[in-house]
């Protein structure tokens, strides 16, 4: 997991249910990720220190590469 790769919760974290989507802002130390979590609709729902246990990858950010 990296910054900018969107995730989702594979269990209940701090009131929000597991599939609740979001992406990473920042990466700590590979164990924990500030992630912004969003409503179905695109809108934030909060912003919350994460440990990897509780998410897994749905889309990996690749950089386009300058031509």
């Amino acid at each position: 997991m990296k910054e900018l790769d969107a995730v989702q919760l594979t269990e209940e974290f701090k009131g929000l249910p597991a599939g609740t989507e979001g992406a990473i802002v920042l990466e700590y130390d590979g164990v924990y990720f500030e992630v912004e979590f969003f409503t179905p609709e695109g809108d934030t729902i909060d912003v919350f220190t994460t440990p990897a246990k509780v998410l897994e990858v749905i889309w990996e950010y690749t950089p386009k590469k300058e031509k």
